[in-house]
């Protein structure tokens, strides 16, 4: 892996103009960042676009462009076999088995798995840093990408290649870990909100509940408020803490969630030391989610500049686009509640139409996984119209199926390419783009695709 790197960096430093071509998401936008600053500080010209996926009419935009170098960043490694791009590419989803090649950077051809050893976010770090060891500093968005893409999930923790670009972080001092809460919010939200919008273990009583979240803390003598301020994760003590996650872990106990799943309330949180405590980019899960607010809305920029250290214009933008993005998301869980989940033997599925924007598509439907209204023992699967006749497909599963033997990325792939569409991505969450009008019968060749992963 390291001699691809090098073959990697050799490609960058012998290239005078470079496109770096990155994903939407919160890995893309930290990886794209990276590769952009790496080519600042070389002094390259360059320049950068953020696409949803690489399509066939990108493909061809990009051949008549005819780039000296593409730097394809969080995607690509489904081209890597396309000769008509001069690139190079720092991916983690599943690639093809054709695709070892000089210039492709990718962990599942040196035996890792990248839906949780490394992002791209990671991979394109590791080229930066190979390129000069001064960019470590920039190992900090690495670990917002991986979170960014959940990477922490299986583990609660970052593991494989991902410990290694933390101890970068933490040895240079832009990234500190500790064991704390999991739970989303604990830099910017009120409790209760914490706790009411908890996932992976939801609250028995609790999720979804406002009311109840802020009696269950009362009870617990936590003061809501401190003076006019609504009193945040990071306002108390140790011993409201621990109070608190004492409390929550008796609860779900009791309502036998079992030990395995009450551990998963504590596990590491990842701090940008430089940053200022409080705000969005002070914890590396929330900085993601204000990069998700973003690109998937089309203001690439936005995320961009704040990657590259803006908190002030475009900092405040990207926190305007963050207000909207969790109205979008609430509003997008309620919508596919309310047109309601059709369950299947071997997977669950909603259609949202144009109710729900496809570029959130896929995080809807990861909440949704983590409530009570979806079945945990099959994949969860949602579509939302893309226009000009096409359809997007997400799907999410849980780490157990996983295990049983489920793979997401090779099961989407297989359905998708029957109406000469793609899929893609990990064994856990994977996308696909279909024609519209052929859901039914996409879902069931997907059906006796996991019906076949799961019985072998």
């Amino acid at each position: 892996m390291l001699k691809r790197i090098e073959k990697i960096v050799n490609i960058i430093k012998n290239s005078k103009k470079i496109h770096i071509v990155t994903h939407i998401d919160a890995d893309g936008i930290t990886a794209g960042s990276i590769a952009y600053k790496t080519l600042e500080r070389l002094d390259k010209n360059f320049s950068i676009e953020f696409i949803k996926e690489l399509d066939n009419d990108i493909l061809k935009r990009l051949r008549n462009e005819n780039h000296e170098l593409v730097w394809f960043s969080d995607l690509g490694s489904s081209i890597a076999s396309d000769n008509s791009i001069n690139k190079i590419i720092t991916d983690h989803h599943a690639c093809p088995e054709n695709s070892d090649l000089p210039f492709h950077l990718n962990p599942h051809l040196f035996g890792l798995d990248g839906s949780f050893e490394i992002s791209g976010a990671g991979l394109t770090y590791l080229v930066s840093k190979k390129i000069d060891k001064k960019n470590v500093d920039l190992s900090a968005l690495a670990i917002v990408g991986a979170c960014g893409d959940l990477q922490d999930r299986k583990y609660k923790k970052l593991f494989g290649l991902n410990r290694e670009i933390l101890n970068d972080g933490e040895q240079y001092n832009v990234v500190k870990s500790k064991m704390d809460i999991r739970y989303f919010g604990r830099e910017t939200r009120p409790i209760y909100k914490m706790l009411q919008y908890a996932s992976d273990p939801l609250i028995p009583g609790l999720t979804g509940r406002e009311s109840a979240c802020m009696y269950f803390l009362q009870e617990l003598g936590i003061n809501l408020q401190d003076g006019d301020n609504w009193r945040r994760w990071i306002d108390l003590s140790k011993d409201e803490r621990r109070i608190i996650i004492s409390n929550i872990a008796k609860l779900l106990l009791t309502k036998g969630f079992g030990y395995k799943l009450t551990k998963r309330i504590i596990g590491e949180v990842y701090i940008l030391i430089r940053e200022k405590e409080g705000t969005e980019v002070h914890d590396a899960k929330e900085y993601s989610t204000l990069l998700n607010s973003t690109a998937r809305y089309g203001k690439h920029e936005v995320g961009l500049k704040v990657c590259l250290g803006d908190r002030d214009k475009w900092f405040k933008k990207a926190r305007n686009l963050l207000i909207g993005h969790r109205h979008n998301l609430v509003e997008g869980i309620q919508f596919a509640k309310e047109e309601g989940i059709t369950k299947r033997e071997y997977l669950q599925f909603f259609h949202a139409g144009s109710g729900i924007r496809d570029t959130i598509i896929g995080i809807v439907a990861n909440m949704l996984l983590n409530s009570e209204e979806t079945s945990k023992d099959i994949p969860l699967i949602g579509f939302a119209d893309k226009g000009e006749g096409e359809v997007k497909v997400s799907a999410r599963a849980t780490e157990e199926l996983v295990e049983k033997g489920l793979n997401l990325s090779l099961a989407m792939k297989k359905a998708a390419t029957v109406f000469n569409g793609v899929g893609g991505g990990h064994n856990i969450a994977a996308g696909a783009t279909i024609p519209k009008g052929k859901e039914e019968e996409f879902l069931e060749i997907l059906e006796k695709e996991i019906k076949t992963q799961l019985s072998s």
